[in-house]
Formats: C-alpha cells, sequence, structure tokens
C-alpha cells in the first residue's frame, strides 16, 4: 500500500500554480524581459521546470517571448483582466481615500472624472471642508470643453483624434469665459498636454475655478482626471496655482496605485 503524501506538502496543483505566480511577478518585475536562466534562477526552480511552466503561460496569453532576443514579458491576457478590473466602480473605489485626502489638504471639494464622448462625468467626489460648498452630483454629463477635468481628458487623447473630436459638435457658451473657439480651444488643450494641468476659469459655472490633472493606469495611459474646484470669491488663480503640488502628489499616488510605473 502506498505511502501518503507527507501533511505539509501542498498538493501539486496548487504547487504549480504557485510556481506560475512566481515566474508571473519575476516577469512584471523586469520592463526589458528576463531570459530563461535568469528567470529560473528568479524563482528558484530547474530550468527545465522553470521552461515548461513558462511555456504553458505562453500558450495561456499570460505571459509573452520575444522572437529577437528570447526574453519573457507579460501577455495581453493579463493586461485584458487588468483593464476589465479597471471600470468605473473600481476606479472610483480605489480614488476615494486619494480624493479625502485631497480635499483635507487642499480645503477644496475634489473630484474624480471620466471622458464620455464630448462630455465628461464625474464619478467620484469629496465636499470641502468649507461652509461654502458647491452643490454638484455625480453622474450628471458636463461639456468636457467648459471643465478643468475635460481638458485634460481631451489633451490625453491622440492629436488626429482630439481633433476630430472637436470637428463635430457645436462647443456652447455656458458662461461669457467659456472658450468657444475652436483653433483657441487647439491651442489650450495642446498646452495642457505640455504642461499636464488643465484650468477652468469661471467656464463651466461662473462663480467656481478648477484645477486638475491626469490620473494613468497600468499601461501608462490616461484613465481619468482629479481637480479641485473652489468659488471664485476665495480663490484666485495664483492661489489655485500653489495649489498645484498637492493635486500632483495625489495623483501620481492614485496611478501608482492603479499599477502606473511613472519610470
Amino acid at each position: 500500500m502506498a505511502s501518503s503524501a507527507p501533511a505539509d506538502k501542498k498538493p501539486a496543483s496548487i504547487q504549480s500554480l504557485s510556481r506560475a505566480l512566481a515566474i508571473l511577478q519575476a516577469i512584471a518585475h523586469r520592463r526589458d524581459g528576463i531570459g530563461l536562466s535568469e528567470l529560473a534562477k528568479e524563482v528558484e526552480l530547474h530550468s527545465s521546470t522553470a521552461f515548461h511552466l513558462v511555456k504553458s503561460l505562453v500558450s495561456l496569453g499570460c505571459a509573452r517571448q520575444d522572437e529577437h532576443n528570447k526574453r519573457y514579458h507579460i501577455g495581453p491576457m493579463l493586461f485584458g483582466i487588468a483593464a476589465a478590473a479597471l471600470d468605473e466602480v473600481e476606479l472610483a473605489r480605489t480614488a476615494e481615500p486619494f480624493l479625502d485626502e485631497l480635499a483635507l489638504a487642499t480645503g477644496e471639494t475634489s473630484h474624480l472624472a471620466i471622458r464620455t464622448g464630448h462630455e465628461v462625468v464625474v464619478i467620484a467626489r469629496k465636499e470641502a471642508a468649507s461652509p461654502f460648498r458647491i452643490s454638484e452630483r455625480t453622474g450628471v454629463p458636463r461639456p468636457a470643453h467648459a471643465t478643468a477635468l475635460g481638458k485634460v481628458l481631451m489633451a490625453a487623447m491622440p492629436v488626429r483624434n482630439r481633433k476630430a473630436l472637436l470637428q463635430s459638435p457645436t462647443l456652447t457658451a455656458l458662461t461669457p469665459k467659456t472658450i468657444t473657439d475652436r483653433r483657441r480651444l487647439e491651442r489650450e488643450l495642446a498646452r495642457v498636454a505640455a504642461d499636464g494641468i488643465g484650468y477652468d476659469d469661471g467656464e463651466f459655472h461662473p462663480e467656481v475655478r478648477c484645477m486638475a490633472m491626469p490620473v494613468r493606469g497600468f499601461t501608462g495611459n490616461v484613465v481619468g482626471a482629479i481637480g479641485i474646484s473652489a468659488p471664485i470669491y476665495r480663490l484666485s488663480l495664483e492661489d489655485l496655482r500653489a495649489k498645484a503640488d498637492l493635486l500632483r502628489g495625489i495623483t501620481d499616488d492614485l496611478s501608482a496605485a492603479l499599477g502606473h510605473n511613472a519610470e
């Protein structure tokens, strides 16, 4: 009668899964890829064992091998899984503590928004501690061209797509300060793309100023924008700009939490 396996020994399926995850982690930490011998050493496996496991991962799309230098990289399936996980609900949930921190640090209302066509939708917000609060609701679309959040999100688009987007709609004037000239808006978006910061100086609401910056996901693409808003009487543009470093720090931290590697 065959003896049973030791009680502390993992079943073969669990052991293989643990090894596969270790391999994926080792690959993920090497931006330039990793060779088989180096990979085997990293995960402390015999080369033949590492080879068979990584070969299976490649066949499943979880890893890929560069045909030129034979180094392994993270595969398209994992990017797809990560992208699916980064939906609006998860993005808003992840952003909540960062919005809280931003509102506390600046004393202003903070927002997280995404773009849908020519509009932006605020999917999460944190009220300012100030007794004066701006009455806004999440989930309500607003014209992208008239908001700091929208400018940041449009500026992140490829130039060709951005210009095509600006051709179709009428740039409605919501206040006397709303930019309605396409050429002027294109210049503004080019500046936002270069500086990584957008402003709304009473362009959406005549009594409100806003500032926003992009949030990036694991691929480096912009997945949303975070901004702060305050009444014009309390915050000049200079005062708003003085808070830019605080906003940048929060957006960088949220981006890192979403898997973005700034390096």
